[in-house]
């Protein structure tokens, strides 16, 4: 058996929702579908929003102000996963992580079934 992998599920979380709250959960909810079938792969699956908005509850008005909290974890977190997988939609963030990973040569999957099990 191979190591698991931590992988990154990327896709729309804030994008196309009009800052709607929600439709924003509804895009974590569809983030949160891959968990599962990462975790009977073998694998630790990760979402950023997961890391990123128990930091944002911690930031003062001051810092958050500062820059975009969210794409700041989601790149620190980029690395220390495996992989990513990019799911469908339009998400400038996920475009974003799909860079750093390609950057990083980590593995960018499009589809579970492209994922290999541990």
């Amino acid at each position: 058996m191979k190591n698991p992998l931590m992988i990154l599920i990327a896709g729309p979380y804030r994008s196309g929702t009009g800052g709607d709250p929600d439709a924003i959960a509804r895009n974590l909810e569809r983030l949160e579908e891959s968990a599962a079938p990462l975790h009977r792969l073998g694998h630790v699956p990760m979402i950023g929003e997961w890391v990123a908005l128990p930091v944002l509850r911690g930031l003062s008005d001051e810092e958050t102000e500062r820059g975009d909290v969210m794409y700041e974890v989601a790149a620190r977190l980029l690395q220390h996963c495996d992989a990513v997988l990019r799911l469908p939609g339009e998400s400038s963030g996920a475009d974003t992580d799909v860079r750093i990973a390609r950057e990083r040569g980590i593995p960018v999957y499009f589809s579970i079934d492209e994922v290999p099990a541990a």
